[in-house]
Order: C-alpha cells, then structure tokens, then sequence
C-alpha cells in the first residue's frame, strides 16, 4: 500500500497565531514539509502555531523532530491539538509534552 502523503492547510488566526491542519502520513519524506510550512509562518511573522493533528495517520520520529525544528524556530508556543493516543505515548516517553503545548486530554490529566 503506498504512503499516504502530507496536506497542510494553512489558516491564518490573528497577529501572530496561525493554525496548521494537516492530515496523512508525518514521517522522514514529508517532515521536511512541516518544517517549511512553518519557517515561512514564522517568516512572516506568526510565533503561535497551533497544529491540528487529528487527521494524522502516523508521526514518527521525523515528525517529532519537526515539532521541535518549528519550537525552535521562534519565540511563540507550538501547541498540538488532536493528538492520537500513539503520538500522545512518544510525547510521553520523550519529554516533549513538557515542551510543547498538547492540548486536550493530556491538559486534564496533567492538571489531575
């Protein structure tokens, strides 16, 4: 079965927010498009990137690198939303629910 491919849909909130919704596959072939999604919002201006992973199929380790590229590429939150309970365990065991903002679920029980 081929790889399913990345579509990233761009939203532009307000100054300085944008939104990244992105469905398929977030792997080695298609992180790189992530990465530049996100340095030309960031280019541009936005420094809060909200991205919406809740039509995402498989993130990887690329993926996971690409969230932290974006974090490190500005000065505003990266913040997921959508997270799948299989991204939600790498986010755990790599420390990076500490650094990035996950919205949903994982608030409550961090909250708890």
């Amino acid at each position: 079965m081929p790889a399913q491919l990345l579509t990233i849909e761009v939203t532009r909130l307000d100054a300085g927010r944008a939104r990244l919704r992105l469905s398929g596959e977030l792997d080695f072939d298609t992180a790189p498009e992530l990465v530049a999604a996100a340095a030309d919002l960031r280019r541009e201006g936005y420094q809060e990137l909200l991205f919406d992973l809740s039509a995402v199929s498989l993130c990887d380790s690329s993926g996971l690198s690409a969230f932290l590229t974006a974090h490190r590429g500005g000065t505003g939150a990266i913040r997921l939303r959508g997270v799948g309970p299989q991204l939600q365990q790498l986010l755990d065991r790599t420390g990076l629910t500490e650094l990035l903002a996950v919205e949903g679920v994982t608030d409550v029980r961090r909250a708890g």
